[in-house]
């Protein structure tokens, strides 16, 4: 017998960490806790991620494949080029820019019937109440929310709807305590009727009526319609392991891209400033690829599997120099979100993430639910020749990607980060770090990272990087012809990172990011 840890979970709010701590300390699933944490971290982050939002999983049992759930939304039937024929773009914020499904709660509900199978499901109340309590007695300002709250105020804050997330009309302090009185409500009302009811009950015809009044093409058939998929992941093997993340229309290919193309050109590697530089020009390979092949599952040119392939990953190496740095930019892809990860005492772990693409998303709050609307269909295009055009039914383009590594000495890790274009790299660095190169975990997350392109709320392409990693690195990126500006150190706009890794004696451990809220917590059951 042993006092080590064998459960964990990690999120970007401590808050959300604790009730999934709790939750695995009850004896709870993996699923479970991410589900009561899910919630939780809607009312402690309502910036980041929400109930009016999208889910993507990646479940892992000992000894078996991992299980993806795409539960990200659809466009609606209404959603058509017409709808928005004076327009040369979607709106990114109002009524329509409010225009696909949103998934999260069916894919809450499609994780806990994969659970249901594992042992006996706990009550629903018992995974909700705490995030009915966070929402009812107050949540406390943190700077990201001040941050969010600043940054969108003259944009959002003449909606009536939105005075929720005001205190008396003027943007949020840190510190100050925010009640989200009609969420939790919202949150008492399905853990009283079931998560279905977000579908196929009241609480449908409430947001489905919010959103036509709002303006949004989005009706109750859209609803009625939605459901969440498990799906197979994209995987790839390398020399570190077999590694997984989600298929179209997650840019996951273009994580796992990063780090098979590291592995080919990792023995390159002398210093930090090599390994920066190489992570970088895989990157840029991998964005390449994405950026032409990444649509809705039905439109893929290609099987983005393929794309993994030894092949294709040995062309993509041939463009990628040790000495020089390729010329960018390509088109960048903008996102904002949440990352947890947790693991159950019987090994079972969870890779997890849940958006509402931009702050705020839409800004568009449903006053009868307290649920703000996501704005993920400002991905779609409206021009006929792209990849992205709109069609009803259709899945918009998505930054989310967890993902979830089989390591060759026996090892297993959930790991991932919110950043919208930094993800892939923010996962690739930490990873590169930690596998590669023997950095402790909690190290690998806090170091000095970089950022190729746009991250949520940025409009730059160039290369980004935080002060305490120019110190040592950046004479030499600057040399070999790399773009980069100076950003201060351990900057959210570099993402919340976390993991959690299950070595082969059923010890775990967990790492949060020091740039979020978060925290990782470890016990024994």
């Amino acid at each position: 017998m042993t006092d080590k840890p064998n459960i964990a979970f990690t999120a970007p709010h401590f808050a959300a960490s604790q009730v999934g701590l709790n939750i695995l300390e009850k004896g709870g699933t993996a699923i479970e806790a991410m589900v009561a944490a899910a919630a939780s971290i809607a009312v402690e982050y309502p910036h980041m991620n929400g109930l009016g939002g999208d889910g993507f999983w990646l479940i892992s049992e000992p000894g078996k494949a991992p299980v993806g759930i795409d539960a990200s939304g659809v466009a609606a039937n209404g959603a058509t080029p017409d709808f928005y024929k004076n327009a040369d773009v979607i709106p990114s914020r109002g009524g329509k820019s409010a225009l696909t499904m949103a998934g999260a709660v069916a894919g809450w509900q499609k994780a806990l019937d994969i659970s249901h199978t594992w042992q006996q499901g706990l009550p629903l109340q018992t995974l909700l109440d705490t995030a009915i309590s966070q929402a009812n007695w107050g949540i406390e300002v943190t700077q990201s929310l001040v941050d969010a709250s600043n940054k969108t105020f003259e944009e959002l804050s003449k909606d009536e709807n939105f005075s929720q997330f005001l205190i008396k009309g003027n943007a949020l302090k840190k510190g100050k305590i925010l009640k989200l009185t009609t969420l939790s409500k919202t949150l008492q009302h399905l853990a009283d009727k079931g998560l279905n009811d977000f579908y196929n009950g009241e609480l449908a015809e409430m947001l489905a009526a919010d959103l036509e009044a709002a303006g949004s093409p989005i009706r109750i058939q859209d609803f009625h319609n939605y459901e969440a998929k498990t799906v197979e992941p994209l995987t790839v093997t390398t020399s570190k392991g077999k590694l997984y993340n989600l298929p179209a229309p997650t840019q996951g290919v273009a994580s796992l891209l990063i780090l098979a193309l590291y592995d080919k050109v990792q023995h390159l590697s002398k210093t930090d400033a090599d390994m920066v530089h190489l992570l970088i020009e895989c990157t840029k390979q991998a964005f390449i690829a994405r950026n032409k092949n990444v649509t809705d599952p039905s439109r893929t040119p290609v099987n983005l599997q393929a794309l993994l392939s030894d092949e294709v990953l040995d062309k993509m190496v041939s463009h990628i120099k040790v000495e020089s740095a390729q010329p960018w930019p390509h088109v960048a892809k903008p996102g904002d979100t949440i990352w947890m990860g947790c693991c159950d005492s019987e090994g079972r772990m969870v890779s997890y993430i849940q958006s509402l693409y931009w702050e705020f998303g839409s800004g568009v709050v449903s006053p009868q639910t307290g649920i703000v609307w996501n704005n993920r269909g400002t991905s779609f295009s409206l021009d006929p020749q792209s990849n992205q055009f709109l069609a009803p039914g259709l899945k918009p383009f998505h930054t989310l990607n967890p993902a979830f590594a089989e390591l060759s000495d026996g090892r297993r890790m959930s790991y991932g980060t919110m950043g919208g274009e930094g993800q892939p790299q923010t996962q690739a660095a930490l990873f590169a770090r930690h596998v590669y190169h023997q950095q402790p975990i909690a190290k690998a997350i806090s170091l000095g990272r970089w950022l190729l392109g746009r991250t949520w709320g940025d409009e730059s392409h160039n290369l980004k990087a935080e002060r305490d990693l120019v110190d040592y690195v950046g004479d030499s990126l600057l040399a070999r012809g790399h773009d980069m500006v100076t950003v201060t150190p351990c900057n959210e706009l570099l993402g919340h990172a976390g993991a959690i890794i299950r070595d082969t004696d059923g010890v775990v451990s967990g790492a949060s990011d020091p740039r979020s809220d978060g925290k990782a917590f470890t016990g024994r059951i």
